[in-house]
């Protein structure tokens, strides 16, 4: 493991397969900004590892013994606000992609992924970003749209006007976020300085009652298919 660092971030690896969980920790630990500060082979150890530990991302397997990684996500994020859970699963789109998501999950990658993948997954959502396999991001918008779970959305479906409460500034950040665009990809588009963006953002979710940028996007996305119906 790397030496502590002002810059780091610490990650715990959750893996009922040890190998498995020995490979992961090898990869982020090669990063000089990540440091791998503890294992743990079920769901119940991955949450008592978060109290004492205090990760910053939890890389969270799903099918384990005892309890999996769905329902350790669920109980981490709820206890532990200002953790991420990076969710990682041998299968392509299935429902433990949507659960994960649902527990509150601010990634969703395969095993397949590669290491820089999975090192900048951690740094992204570290930055308070959500990540999600490009090639399973539609399916996940249509499945979403299909059983009408916007989840935190405040019941935003049922206004005229979802984004009223933003201000034509937020409103084209929330598009941009929308389009994908990271936090410094609308800085440059917008014009905008770092801080200002991320402030903008904080705002729009909290204005729409969502949890990260998956769900900004599944708004976005959804609204886009009234106004095409309309």
């Amino acid at each position: 493991m790397t030496a502590t660092s002002l810059a780091t971030i610490r990650v715990l690896v959750v893996d009922d397969q040890e190998l498995v969980r020995m490979g992961s920790a090898l990869t982020l630990d090669s990063a000089a900004d990540i440091e791998v500060v503890g294992e743990a082979a079920t769901g119940e150890e991955a949450i008592r590892r978060t109290r004492d530990l205090k990760p910053d991302v939890v890389l969270m397997d799903v099918r384990m013994p005892g309890m999996g990684g769905i329902e350790a996500t669920r109980i981490i994020t709820t206890v532990h606000p200002t953790t991420r859970v990076l969710v990682l699963t041998t299968f392509d789109i299935d429902e433990y992609a949507f659960g994960g998501l649902d527990a509150g999950a601010s990634a969703f990658l395969l095993k397949s992924t590669p290491p820089e993948r999975l090192q900048e997954a951690v740094r992204t959502i570290h930055a308070g970003e959500a990540v999600v396999e490009p090639r399973i991001t539609r399916q996940l918008i249509e499945h979403y749209a299909s059983r009408g779970q916007l989840q935190g959305s405040g019941g935003a479906g049922e206004r005229a006007d979802p984004l009223a409460p933003l201000s034509p500034r937020e409103r084209d950040v929330f598009g941009c976020i929308v389009a994908g665009l990271s936090n410094s990809e609308i800085g440059e588009t917008l014009h905008l300085s770092p801080a200002t963006v991320k402030t903008h953002v904080n705002r729009i979710f909290a204005k729409l009652h969502l949890r990260d940028r998956v769900h900004a996007v599944i708004l976005g996305h959804e609204l886009r298919g009234r106004r095409q119906e309309g």
